[in-house]
């Protein structure tokens, strides 16, 4: 990784290495990907489009995302 680290940068620039798909499942291998940074930030990606744009969330961020999700709070997305 090189220069700075920034939401929409091209996910090919925070390198090949550390990419997870935690969430893939029998969805045809559309998978949304994540990388633990080394500040604590965590960048998704799509796995369809690795040289695709990075989001760059904190830990925060995404903590609290994943709770909510967890109490229902995204179930909208779905249904």
């Amino acid at each position: 990784m090189t220069g700075p680290i920034y939401s929409g940068m091209p996910a090919t620039d925070l390198g090949a290495d550390g990419w997870e798909k935690p969430w893939s499942g029998t969805n045809g291998g559309t998978c949304v990907e994540v990388k633990k940074l080394p500040d604590g930030r965590v960048a998704f990606r799509q796995s369809t489009d690795p040289h695709g744009p990075a989001l760059v969330y904190t830990r925060p961020e995404v903590a609290s995302f994943l709770e909510a999700a967890k109490a229902g709070g995204a179930d909208f997305l779905i249904s």
